[in-house]
């Protein structure tokens, strides 16, 4: 069910399927997601794009599309995409316990995440 540019999923679905991590496929997911981040997603990828890179050194540009395709695997469910929101809001908090804690569960939720997405542990 699509409501404006909010698709709507049975409980605990996905909104869309994860996308390839290409540009052009992660620019579509986001404007579906998370259409605030696309002023982010481009200014990141810009600056990837941008870097002086010896030879064709394209690591810039795969880091930058391992993080933005880690953003849509948990933006894209309902239940993480809350759940990341609210540890989001812990770490601005201000209380020093609840920081600690909402950077270790976001850490853990971005693990995972990166770990579905991509098939390994971040390094």
């Amino acid at each position: 069910m699509t409501i404006g540019a909010k698709t709507l999923s049975a409980a605990g679905q996905p909104r869309i399927p994860q996308p390839p991590a290409t540009v052009a496929a992660l620019r579509q997911a986001l404007r579906q997601v998370a259409p605030a981040a696309l002023p982010a997603f481009t200014r990141e990828l810009d600056e990837a794009a941008g870097q002086p890179r010896p030879g064709s050194d394209l690591a810039p540009l795969r880091r930058f599309l391992a993080q933005w395709a880690v953003y849509v695997h948990i933006h894209r469910q309902p239940g993480p995409a809350a759940e990341f929101r609210r540890w989001e809001d812990g770490a601005r908090s201000g209380d020093a316990a609840e920081v600690r804690r909402a950077a270790s569960e976001l850490g853990r939720i971005l693990d995972e995440a990166h770990a579905r997405v991509l098939g390994a542990r971040p390094t």
